[in-house]
């Protein structure tokens, strides 16, 4: 098992922990397991975010906590994003908007789709009061893995490539049991650190996941490794608005 955990975070971070050739197979596999990896990232961005906070003003904070994030996944998820907003923007069918999102130029839609998603972001990281920062990264990293999760449960391979076996993983045996050991635990994180407002991030997570699902089925003929970096970043975000929000008027 410790393997199948060193490919996890090798998988989902570039923390030097080393990857083997099963590296894709076994993320694929224990895929129920990213909430756990994503509460990790988020406690390393958390407590770099609560240091700062005794030195800069909570702006500056949240672009270098997002720069710390961006940086710990490698960007692989920021890139899909990317794409996927260059994806969306297209005029074609289906095969040639996937066409685009390969392509390595950033066009309108992903610079567009990367400037909003990624200022949001920041602007909701310095709303998070300082007491509030670590438990707040630390659920909405864990809720953003969990609709990765939730999306490879419930859509479909646009074609294939990296997203194919992660689709056919929570597709295959036990496929309810590893989206309910997701969800548990992504819950369990959530209400701990938050209460009602961690269950408010996975409602939001939950909603993007169905959201991405159904417009990549109409956009792309189904989900792509692109669609998925693109559920990350937007969970993310989607997560961090649901705490702003849950404080509030809790």
């Amino acid at each position: 098992m410790l393997r199948e955990i060193r490919n996890l975070v090798a998988f989902l971070t570039i923390i030097p922990v080393g990857m083997d050739v099963n590296c894709i197979m076994d993320a694929a596999k224990y895929m129920y397991l990213f909430p756990l990896v994503g509460a990790f990232i988020g406690l390393i961005a958390g407590t770099f975010a609560w240091f700062l906070y005794n030195f800069f003003s909570p702006l500056l904070v949240g672009v270098l906590t997002l720069g710390l994030l961006l940086l710990i996944t490698g960007l692989h998820h920021a890139d899909g994003l990317l794409d996927f907003g260059d994806g969306l923007i297209y005029q074609g069918s289906a095969e040639e908007k996937i066409r685009v999102m390969r392509d390595q130029q950033t066009g309108a839609g992903g610079f567009t789709a990367g400037f909003i998603t990624f200022s949001a972001t920041i602007l909701c990281i310095a709303s998070v009061h300082k007491s509030l920062v670590i438990q707040s990264l630390i659920v909405s990293e864990a809720s953003a893995k969990f609709t990765m999760v939730l999306m490879a449960r419930l859509g479909k391979s646009a074609h294939e490539g990296m997203n194919k076996p992660f689709i056919c993983a929570m597709h295959g045996s036990y496929q309810n049991t590893r989206l309910t050991a997701a969800l548990i635990i992504t819950s369990c994180i959530a209400f701990l650190l938050l209460r009602a407002a961690g269950l408010a991030t996975i409602i939001a997570g939950i909603i993007t996941a169905l959201i991405l699902v159904k417009v990549s089925e109409r956009q792309f003929g189904g989900l792509t490794g692109d669609v998925f970096g693109a559920g990350n970043e937007l969970a993310r975000l989607g997560s961090l608005l649901a705490v702003l929000v849950a404080v509030k008027w809790t």
